[in-house]
């Protein structure tokens, strides 16, 4: 069912990788270089070139400049990607390579977007987009066809004391949104529609998930169950949310962790946790449950530079490449996303 054409060469430029920005811990120093890890070295353009084998990622093109993307969903053909800069949101279909404008830039006081995640329509309705905005501390809910704004909702904190980092859409319709600086998980209700208040669904203080310097919890998923798993970026640990009970506990990876996780994707019992500032993504096999699992193996790629969130697709996963490294100097234009094999 695959629906990629063939890989297109990457740019030797894309290689300029690692790594600090929104999505990094305390320092935004950087702990590995991963084109170094990947290849050995920084390749050539001609080595580059040479890379581009059948198992080579496919790029697609963002519009714009300055657009330091962050977020990705995906639903069947279609993919929706954010701009961390000024708000913008992009839609691409697989196979394309070239990725088009949905959202403008700025719009319903759309700042700046990071996670998002589309829920499935049905028959009589169009699915919807969530999306989270950051430090402005709001969530815009939109019709993803139409692009139609149908909810804006906020949790009333000011910049310094939230940052509404990523979205999962539930089985049920509820919307979660972790927060990477204030201790409470958000609840967008089924159904949203014009202005109102995010609530708080879990709030961690005298949990296990333990807030501290730096970004804490960032990517989350749904998995089995009716429970949500969501990493710490500054610890590396994961955490499940019994969506009934609230209970909080920390997910047993058998002493392991996931440093600087990020975006997290989840399928047929595998948790891909993208590690940003060591350039790859992890594979964990987790139990039904998701109160435990284990870390088999690694993704990486030369074109990932500073990647964030994922979104699986077929047998691929789309990875957000966002240069949040380059902030303040010269990022490599367009910005891309990879679909890598998974």
């Amino acid at each position: 069912m695959s629906r990629f054409r063939a890989p297109v060469a990457v740019s030797a430029g894309v290689l300029a990788l690692v790594l600090s920005g929104c999505s990094s811990t305390q320092d935004g120093q950087p702990t590995a270089d991963p084109a170094a890890s990947s290849t050995g070295t920084v390749a050539s353009s001609t080595a580059q070139s040479a890379m581009a084998s059948p198992e080579s990622a496919f790029v697609y093109r963002l519009p714009g400049t300055g657009v330091f993307p962050e977020g990705i969903t995906a639903d069947d053909d279609s993919f929706w990607v954010t701009s961390t800069s000024d708000g913008a949101v992009f839609r691409g279909t697989v196979g394309d390579p070239e990725v088009r404008p949905f959202l403008a830039a700025g719009e319903n006081g759309r700042t700046g977007a990071a996670g998002l995640d589309v829920e499935d329509g049905d028959d009589d309705e169009s699915g919807v987009l969530v999306i989270a905005g950051g430090a402005t501390g709001r969530v815009w809910v939109h019709d993803a066809e139409t692009g139609e704004l149908r909810a804006t909702l906020t949790n009333g904190l000011g910049a310094d004391a939230t940052f509404l980092n990523d979205v999962v859409v539930g089985d049920d319709g509820e919307a979660y949104v972790t927060d990477s600086r204030s201790p409470v998980l958000w609840r967008v209700p089924p159904g949203a529609q014009g202005d109102g208040q995010l609530e708080p669904a879990v709030n961690f203080d005298g949990t296990p998930f333990v807030y501290g310097e730096g970004f804490n919890a960032n990517g989350i998923v749904e998995v089995d169950d009716d429970a949500l798993v969501i990493v710490q970026s500054s610890t590396g640990n994961l955490y499940r949310v019994d969506e009934g009970s609230r209970e909080v506990t920390q997910v047993d990876l058998g002493g392991a962790t996931v440093q600087n996780g990020d975006g997290l994707e989840y399928d047929d019992d595998t948790l891909y946790v993208v590690r940003n500032r060591d350039g790859l993504i992890a594979r964990v096999d987790l139990s039904d449950d998701g109160r435990s699992g284990r870390v088999t193996g690694e993704i990486r790629d030369p074109s990932f530079a500073y990647p964030t969130t994922a979104a699986a697709v077929d047998d691929r996963l789309l990875v957000v490449n966002s240069q949040f490294d380059k902030r303040g100097g010269e990022p490599v234009e367009p910005f891309t996303v990879s679909a890598v094999p998974r």
